[in-house]
């Protein structure tokens, strides 16, 4: 067919950019040999990345593109990542926290195992009570043991890493073996082909390097999709008003504990980020210039560093400042959005790389044999992504619309204006039943109704009347705590699994 999808070409590197042409480097057609796939990347640009939480969603994909667990691990000084504390963000007060774990609620009717909850267990936090998950996240164990096969694991779980290594372990592996061409140039002009799409790119060095679908993972900048084809773009920061991030990198003591989850400790006018790795500690804050400024957000950051690793030296801090938004459209012509073209929303709950692994799980599963077909699946994408956008920017305001903090930033994330529609309307319907399937009805929907339970019950949101609880409920959350007992005594240490596994001594001893 003259329209045929045979060359598709990538403008960006980073995890966007690389993890895109993994993905479809490995994907059918391309094992057919009927795609090539082409990277463009200004060798001379930074990426941005800060970047260093994921979700479950990784490992079938880092199985898919064909890398092994170990091997990812030891390049991306990873570890393992099983869900998010939260601190202070319901009041402030001492022992303010809760967890969103990544393992779900037990197997039966949630209104069952609320009102079991209420009846036998109420003073064990919801997560605790649902999940053994976060007892062992309480004592930094590792979700699996070193003899389980690649990707398989007593809980569920995800990764935290080091964006700049993962990046670079995907260029590899997609240049060294899928066949990746990558083209080290600058992007210097956009040829349109015209019908509303794209024929090819100019490049400094390179001269024209034409395609049939143009992935645009040129970061903030959207040289494609914003500036060549002048999708508009949609703010979001009437909802959420962080617009400033400072990035630290903290160097951690060899035998020192690695938690087991990301640590979100709110402050009078945002949050801050704490993320573990084998070597070093990701620790950021978070906030909203017009109720902060950046001096008073470095104070912020440094006493917690302080506090948090006495006797840590002096590091430099990195400025972010972001926009909170997304493109109207995702998929213009033959351009597809991925990654920060596409938007970028505060990093509270690790939304943004598995925004890119889920775009290219849609175009892959829907590849458009043809440019005929093309509107066709553009129209999907872009119906689908919006969808997301709405209920990731709904999930996240969620954290703050049942804080009961007084400082101004919080109450104004309190304020009725800010609230979207439909979370308000949700937030009424669970007052008499709670968050269920029906809510959330989606294939891969990120934060499903057990994300929303998980945080609406940890941070103390009244529990629907009239629940009835059962023998099954009762036996259900039984189980849970004698699982949690056993996974304590079964499962190894985070240091230790990790340490194994970068000295090559084999299977990780349990406690």
């Amino acid at each position: 067919m003259d329209s045929a999808i045979e060359r598709v070409v990538i403008v960006g590197g980073g995890t966007a950019g690389w993890l895109s042409a993994c993905v479809l480097a490995s994907s059918r057609r391309a094992i057919a040999g009927m795609l090539e796939v082409v990277l463009i990347e200004a060798p001379d640009i930074p990426t941005i990345g800060v970047g260093e939480g994921t979700w479950p969603t990784m490992r079938a994909t880092l199985a898919g593109i064909g890398i092994g667990e170990a091997e990812f691990l030891s390049a991306c000084d990873g570890s393992f990542k099983q869900g998010s504390r939260f601190e202070g963000w319901v009041d402030g007060s001492q022992g303010d926290r809760y967890y969103h774990p990544f393992t779900s609620p037990p197997a039966a009717p949630i209104g069952e195992l609320l009102a079991a909850w209420q009846a036998g267990a109420r003073d064990t936090p919801f997560a605790a009570a649902m999940t053994a998950q976060a007892h062992i996240c309480e004592l930094d164990l590792a979700p699996r043991q070193g003899t389980m096969p690649d990707y398989q694991g007593a809980a569920n779980y995800a990764y935290h890493l080091d964006a700049g290594k993962f990046a670079a372990l995907l260029a590899a592996h997609a240049t060294q073996r899928l066949g990746v061409r990558h083209i080290p140039d600058h992007v210097v002009g956009v040829a349109g082909d015209g019908k509303g799409g794209i024929a090819s790119l100019a490049t400094r060095e390179n001269g024209e390097v034409a395609g049939d679908l143009f992935i645009d993972c040129s970061g903030h900048a959207a040289l494609l999709i914003g500036g060549h084809l002048g999708v508009a773009w949609i703010d979001r920061g009437d909802t959420l008003f962080n617009d400033r991030a400072l990035a630290a990198q903290v160097r951690v003591e060899p035998d020192s504990a690695v938690a087991s989850q990301t640590v979100s400790t709110a402050h009078r006018a945002g949050w801050l980020w704490d993320i573990g790795l084998p070597g070093r500690r990701g620790i950021g804050c978070v906030y909203a210039s017009r109720f902060m400024d950046d001096d008073a957000a470095e104070a912020i950051l440094r006493a917690y560093i302080a506090d948090a690793l006495p006797g840590a030296p002096d590091v430099p801090v990195r400025r972010l400042a972001f926009p909170t938004g997304h493109r109207a459209r995702f998929w213009e012509g033959n351009c597809i959005a991925i990654g920060l073209s596409a938007g970028f929303i505060e990093p509270l709950e690790a939304s943004a790389i598995v925004m890119i692994e889920l775009s290219l799980r849609a175009l892959t599963g829907n590849f458009p044999a043809s440019r005929d077909a093309m509107p066709i699946h553009a129209a999907r994408f872009n119906e689908l992504f919006s969808y997301r956008w709405d209920r990731i920017v709904e999930f996240l305001k969620l954290h703050y619309v049942l804080s009961r903090r007084q400082d101004p930033y919080w109450l104004a994330q309190r304020a009725e204006a800010s609230i979207p529609e439909r979370l308000a309307e949700m937030l009424r319907l669970w007052r008499d039943q709670p968050p269920s399937a029906w809510d959330f009805p989606r294939l891969d929907e990120i934060f499903p109704a057990e994300s929303h339970q998980y945080i609406l019950y940890g941070m103390g949101y009244p529990v629907p009347a009239h629940l009835h609880d059962g023998e099954r409920a009762a036996a259900l959350l039984a189980e849970t705590r004698r699982r949690a007992r056993n996974l304590a005594a079964a499962l190894p240490a985070n240091r230790d699994y990790l340490g194994a596994l970068r000295t090559g001594s084999g299977a990780m001893a349990a406690r």
